[in-house]
């Protein structure tokens, strides 16, 4: 196994979602894995059109159904985020080459899957009686905190500026 990172979306819905994952998954080198059925078909605009021109640069891998992910992906520590579960996500340890999976807008990971994996099973805080957040804004956020508790390693964690430079890196 890879030490890359792993995004799984479970049957997504919406190609507009699909799509800034996948541009998530290009910047920060991860791997993107469906499991169909999708809400919409691969090669549309929608789907493109939000990955930008990062498209092309995505490690992207489709699976017919959850039982062919695990059978193509065996041994793969899955973490799965669900606003159900107790635990907040700032508290799994995730290791190098993790899985972190995410259900359908609409209904989100089954509770078939979830009840089999519940030490593994993740979640974002959020106030009051909202349903969830967006499902990009989701993986973005539970993605980036594993990528922290592994160093962002061989990633860019400093920038320059265009025109100008930075008085000092102290500031930074």
């Amino acid at each position: 196994m890879s030490d890359r990172m792993n995004i799984v979306l479970f049957e997504p819905e919406m190609p507009l979602n699909t799509g800034n994952i996948g541009r998530t998954c290009v910047a920060t080198n991860s791997r993107l894995h469906l499991i169909e059925p999708l809400g919409f078909k691969l090669n549309e605009k929608a789907v493109r059109r939000a990955g930008l021109d990062y498209w092309d640069k995505l490690d992207v891998t489709v699976y017919c159904d959850y039982q062919e992910f695990l059978d193509r992906n065996p041994g793969a520590r899955i973490y799965m985020a669900t606003t159900k579960a107790s635990k907040i996500y700032t508290e799994a340890a995730y290791e190098p080459g993790c899985f972190l999976m995410f259900g359908k807008e609409s209904a989100g990971i089954p509770e078939e899957i979830l009840v089999q994996n519940q030490e593994n099973c993740v979640r974002i805080p959020m106030w009051g009686d909202i349903r969830s957040l967006n499902l990009a804004n989701s993986v973005a956020v539970v993605l980036y905190e594993a990528l922290r508790q592994n160093g962002f390693e061989k990633m860019t964690t400093k920038g320059k500026l265009h025109r100008l430079e930075w008085q000092s890196d102290t500031l930074q």
